[in-house]
């Protein structure tokens, strides 16, 4: 029974929750006049809500959506990526009830993991999703702000702006600003000392011009283990609108985070403490004072007390390995601000253009500390070769700095003749990426000691890599048979240069060779790499037929082309230039399926077949310079995947 409990512990950590709303007759999916000549079937309760958006209805693609009464059913504070997994087909996998902790994600689709899905917030791109340098989108939404998530697990709209899709297109659409002058104000309570404020204003309707301003606030503790969440997340919008067709609109989120790592380590560890963590306190024996002949002070780092940095200068019994296990030297801290601007009117009464600028900044870094042994041999090969170096003094600060910008532009047009409803546009976006790595000594050798950022013990990484990425698309939608057939026809390419240029990791500052004098030769420098990843024209070709009222029948069938997951850890290891450049990864995929929607019943059912392309496996090469091997990566093999997606709801009288 204790397992059990358990098991079922991070989906009921929230206790207590109160709200109150302040808003006069405001109804967030529709108003009054809308709702009234609607012939969308609504049922009513948690985590079920409007059926049009649901079950994707007149869509060509199989489309599921979680609504805005499922993002508001939730418990405060659950992260947005977390809400996927309501949704059929998608198999959600998060480190804690909160699924806020950015190492501890697991997203898959059919055959396509968290970083082959492309993630949209109100048309700007989200770009990567990895924890460096990623956009993950959970940084940049709040439940509470949020009126719809889509998600198109097999062929997305050719539109939508991502050069990480291989299919799975997930949009975010935020809430529009409101009619009326309002508010919003809840708090949560919860296990693990969690505490959850969230507070919402509106301006209402003033001459066409409204606005909203949020800000959340997450306190808890981790689940398991030492150590805390804490994050403060705001979001704005302000519209004007000259008339229903033609508007401007300004947004903003702003994300600070910082938590605790949790630990991975296989299934034993977790069978015999389910929760096992970092510890709390710094394990015994790992403050180790010595003294000399004369009763003076001495550490690890001058064991010999001779004065002189060299490889004597360590106690044989000091012990490096468990002292890394004490949880205040295992940080995360984000800083992250989004701003877009879009601009949407009508030229004629058939050709309708929009266009969104974006610009995002990026800032943060991340701690991990390296015991006494693993960075002494470091020090020595770089040591060796006269970098500068210094003598690790015992458990050494380990740094990784992220940061960058991503500034873009989508924009597109519509244009409506006859039964053809064109559309065409495009993406531009540049994105700068720094990261850093290097071991600093601490003083005493221990992790309760200050850093010294004067104090270099060994350097890994210092290099930015460049990103320019430009996405061109069209398409037409026919309408037949008296508008119960319509036809989608499209077509896009991607084309992303990369660049990477600075010190791509141990083998450009030091090469360790027992043959050179010393044990080291000089690295190979800063390093300057390039690749260009184009795609061929990607066609998708798309149906949905009116069966009658209730029913319809769909299918598509796509050609889709992503830039190589994980792209950085690709190119920034010294083995990358050494074989030849991955390819960008491919898929094609096929769907058929039907949906319905009845007084009692809507639900869909869809067949799948997904060929996965170019697949990047992790491999060895001789570096000729060494012959040691070192790891690369290579385009090899494909996965198919085949399967059923089913997804209902039931509603007596």
């Amino acid at each position: 029974m204790l397992k059990l409990r358990n098991l079922l512990r991070p989906v009921s950590i929230m206790a207590i929750a109160a709200s109150c709303s302040l808003y006069g007759g405001i109804s967030w999916a529709q108003d009054d006049e809308e709702t009234a000549t609607m012939d969308t079937v609504y049922v009513e309760g948690r985590r079920v809500s409007q059926t049009d958006e649901a079950i994707g209805l007149d869509e060509a693609t199989n489309t599921v959506a979680v609504t805005r009464d499922q993002l508001l059913s939730a418990p405060g504070g659950i992260s947005g990526l977390k809400m996927l997994e309501s949704l059929p087909g998608f198999n959600v996998q998060t480190d804690g009830a909160l699924g806020l902790y950015e190492f501890g994600n697991s997203v898959t689709v059919r055959a396509f993991n968290l970083q082959q899905i492309g993630f949209v917030l109100d048309g700007v791109p989200m770009g990567r999703s990895d924890a460096f340098g990623g956009s993950p989108i959970f940084r940049y939404v709040d439940n509470e702000n949020l009126g719809a998530v889509v998600a198109s697990p097999g062929a997305g709209d050719v539109s939508l702006p991502s050069y990480a899709s291989l299919g799975p297109i997930v949009s975010y659409n935020t809430t529009p600003t409101a009619d009326e002058f309002g508010g919003v104000l809840s708090y949560t309570m919860g296990d693990d000392d969690l505490e959850r404020s969230f507070v919402r204003l509106d301006t209402g309707d003033l001459n066409g011009l409204s606005a909203y301003i949020s800000r959340s606030k997450t306190d808890s503790g981790l689940w398991r283990g030492a150590g805390s969440i804490d994050r403060e997340h705001i979001e704005g919008k302000i519209v004007y609108e000259w008339d229903a067709d033609t508007y401007i609109q300004a947004g903003y989120v702003a994300n600070e985070f910082f938590d605790y790592d949790s630990p991975s380590g296989p299934a034993a560890t977790f069978e015999n403490d389910y929760f096992y963590g970092y510890s709390g306190t710094i394990p015994d024996g790992c403050i180790m004072p010595y003294t000399d002949a004369g009763g003076n002070l001495i550490y690890p780092w001058d064991y010999n007390g001779d004065g002189v940095a060299d490889s004597n200068d360590f106690s044989p019994t000091y012990i490096g390995g468990n002292c890394t296990s004490y949880f205040e030297d295992r940080i995360n801290i984000r800083q992250d601000a989004l701003y877009n601007v879009t601009f949407a009117t009508d030229v004629t009464e058939d050709l309708d253009v929009k266009a969104t600028y974006y610009f995002e900044d990026k800032d943060g870094f991340g701690v991990s500390p390296d015991g006494f042994s693993n960075t002494l041999g470091r020090f020595m090969d770089q040591n060796n070769v006269g970098l500068d170096v210094v003598f690790p003094r015992g458990v050494q600060y380990g740094i990784s700095t992220v940061g960058g910008e991503r500034e873009g532009l989508v924009a597109g047009a519509e244009y409506r003749v006859a039964n053809h409803t064109i559309k065409a546009g495009f993406w531009i976006e540049d994105e700068t990426y720094n990261r850093t790595q290097q071991r600093l000594n601490k003083v005493g050798g221990s992790q309760d000691g200050a850093v010294l950022f004067d104090e270099v013990a060994y350097y890994r990484r210092d290099y930015t890599t460049v990103r320019e990425t430009t996405q061109l698309y069209l398409s037409d939608t026919i309408s037949l048979l008296d508008d119960r057939l319509n036809v989608e026809v499209g077509l896009k390419t991607l084309n992303i240069d990369y660049s990477l240029d600075g010190y791509r990791d141990f083998n450009d500052y030091a090469i360790r060779d027992a043959s050179a004098p010393g044990g080291s030769l000089p690295g190979y420098g800063p390093q300057y790499i390039t690749a260009d990843f184009e795609s061929d024209i990607l066609p998708m070709i798309g149906a949905v037929y009116d069966l009658n009222d209730s029913d319809q029948i769909f299918g598509s069938w796509s050609q889709n082309f992503a830039l190589p997951r994980g792209t950085d850890d690709l190119f920034d290891n010294t083995g990358s230039d050494l074989a030849d450049p991955p390819k960008g990864e491919e898929a094609e995929n096929f769907e058929l399926g039907i949906r319905t929607n009845r007084n009692q019943f809507f639900g869909a059912a869809t067949v799948y077949y997904t060929s996965f392309d170019n697949q990047l496996f992790q491999s060895s090469v001789i570096n000729p310079a060494t012959g040691q091997p070192e790891s690369a990566a290579f385009n090899g093999g494909s996965v198919d995947s085949v399967g059923v997606e089913l997804s209902g709801v039931y509603q007596p009288d």
